[in-house]
């Protein structure tokens, strides 16, 4: 179950942080966009999977079709809220899926394949997938939390820094976690607020604004760093042949 859940967990990351482009979000209230959509969530998942064809995969897009659907539908404003609503019940999808068919993963091509050990394809997916949920899918969850506050923030910075800067700081944070460096996050925070410190000492507003945006940037990539830790260790484990003398 565990293996089908993590192939099915990056498959999602695939279809909503990289084949889903910002013309797509844009124009996803239109019939064929949506359904565009849906079928890369399909494509990803077969390809993933290594299936050219299941029913339970055919479950998964339309389940992801009426989530959208009703995301669509019954949000009028496309919040913070709404979006992490939306997410959880994608992942609810994927492990109901990966309860019923558990062994989806083991009849894929990927698990029958003798040239790299099917572990270390997994474990190679989940980390993937980790890195695109911390720091892609956390830029939209920041930015759709910041989007609530006026930007008191002076317009002379560079265009799309800030966005940068996140991208960079949430990338950082799973690369230290994942390598077992937590203690080190504590330097990033003091450097971000050293750069930092002339803007946000002149007003209250934006002293606050980056207070925000950074608890929530790192708050972000801890839990879901946590989170793929959690599940990279319940994966097999990797076998590492031993070496002839």
């Amino acid at each position: 179950m565990i293996a089908t859940f993590a192939a099915l967990l990056f498959a999602h990351t695939l279809a909503d942080y990289v084949f889903q482009t910002g013309w797509m979000v844009a124009h996803k209230r239109k019939p064929a966009v949506l359904l565009l959509h849906i079928a890369l969530v399909l494509a990803t998942a077969q390809a993933v999977l290594g299936t050219v064809f299941a029913p339970e995969l055919l479950a998964l897009a339309a389940a992801h079709l009426v989530i959208d659907a009703l995301k669509l539908s019954l949000s009028k404003q496309d919040g913070l809220g709404a979006y992490l609503a939306d997410q959880a019940a994608h992942l609810l999808t994927l492990a109901a899926l990966a309860a019923y068919a558990p062994d989806l993963w083991a009849r894929g091509l990927w698990a029958a394949q003798t040239y790299v050990a099917p572990a270390l394809v997994l474990h190679l997916m989940v980390l993937a997938a980790g890195a695109l949920l911390a720091v892609r899918a956390g830029g939209f969850a920041v930015g759709k939390l910041m989007a609530r506050f006026d930007t008191p923030l002076p317009a002379e910075g560079l265009a799309e820094g800030g966005l940068m800067i996140g991208l960079l700081e949430r990338g950082l944070i799973y690369l230290l976690l994942m390598t077992g460096q937590p203690s080190s996050i504590g330097f990033l925070i003091a450097a971000k607020s050293v750069m930092r410190f002339e803007t946000a000492s002149k007003e209250q507003k934006a002293a606050e604004y980056v207070i925000i945006g950074t608890l929530a940037s790192f708050g972000w990539a801890i839990a879901i760093t946590l989170g793929v830790i959690a599940l990279r260790d319940a994966l097999p484990a990797l076998e590492i042949s031993a070496q002839r003398p």
